[in-house]
Formats: C-alpha cells, sequence, structure tokens
C-alpha cells in the first residue's frame, strides 16, 4: 500500500465565500462594468483576453486581496478587492454566455438560457456545498 494520500484539487468553480457586503458590491459594479475598458486596466493588459481566460489570474489575485482582508494587513486595498469581484462575477458570466452549446437530441439551450443559469448560480443563497 502506496504511502501517498490523493487529495482531489480544488474546482476552478469552487464557490467563493467571502462577506455579503463585499459580494453586494460587486453585484451593483455589475452595470457600470465595461469588459473591454475595465477588464484591461484591471489585470495591465494591452488587449483583452478571450472570455474566461482571465479568470484563474483574477482568482488568484482576489485570493490575495482576501488574505489580506483576513489578516487585517495594512496594505489591504478594498478598492482593488471590490473590482476584482467584479471582474469574477463578469467574466463567469460572460464565459457562460460565449460557451458553445452542446447539441443533443430534441433539447435546444441557447446562450441567454445559459446565462440565465450563470446568473441563478450566483444569487444569494445559491451557493453549493464543495463536494468531497
Amino acid at each position: 500500500m502506496p504511502n501517498v494520500i490523493a487529495f482531489r484539487p480544488r474546482s476552478a468553480t469552487e464557490s467563493l465565500r467571502r462577506p455579503r457586503i463585499l459580494i453586494r458590491a460587486a453585484r451593483e459594479g455589475q452595470s457600470g462594468w465595461r469588459r473591454d475598458r475595465d477588464l484591461r486596466r484591471l489585470l495591465r493588459l494591452d488587449h483583452t483576453p478571450a472570455p474566461g481566460a482571465a479568470l484563474p489570474r483574477l482568482r488568484a489575485e482576489e485570493a490575495l486581496q482576501n488574505d489580506a482582508r483576513l489578516q487585517r494587513a495594512a496594505d489591504y486595498d478594498m478598492h482593488r478587492h471590490v473590482l476584482l469581484m467584479i471582474a469574477i462575477l463578469a467574466e463567469m458570466r460572460a464565459a457562460v454566455a460565449d460557451a458553445p452549446v452542446p447539441v443533443r437530441a430534441g433539447a435546444r439551450i441557447g446562450a441567454a438560457m445559459l446565462a440565465q443559469v450563470g446568473l441563478a448560480i450566483s444569487a444569494p443563497g445559491t451557493a453549493s456545498p464543495a463536494h468531497p
């Protein structure tokens, strides 16, 4: 028997557990979000990446901000944290809307339907439990 414990890797789609006020601020900021302008500025990029491609970087930077928040670090930037959360929510919606729709016999699901599903997933009180 090997002496190695295998852990399942954390999913990139695993829900974020953040303070309600932070999520509320991020949702309110969705109306003013302009992907081409704001994503490039936030990540300091020359070109806007494909929808969903920036999610790993956004989540990594948001995790750093969240750690600083939890540690009450002096360099914690609440404004950047909210902007990162706005970007994560917007990129998740953009990735769902841009995803190719699998065609099954007798089933037609459009991008609008997928976007509604993405909105329902991010609605308050619908956090999914972590999978073991």
